[in-house]
């Protein structure tokens, strides 16, 4: 699975780091979700399909890989 991050909506919240912080961290800014892998490993999906759900910006969609 992949993820795509609209920078356009990102607040840099950080939920998606709460909840998945081997996928999502900030940037040096903290101020925008950065991906820290370009695939997300099959471990780690259910923990990223869950924040992609729970952003509160939607800034977060899962794209065909």
């Amino acid at each position: 699975m992949k993820i795509e991050v609209d920078a356009d909506r990102c607040e840099g919240q950080a939920v998606c780091v709460g909840l998945a912080p081997a996928v999502f961290a900030l940037d040096d800014d903290d101020e925008y979700v950065r991906l820290l892998v370009d695939e997300v490993p099959p471990e780690l999906e259910k923990r990223a399909r869950k924040a992609v759900d729970k952003c509160p910006m939607a800034a977060l969609r899962e794209i065909a890989s």
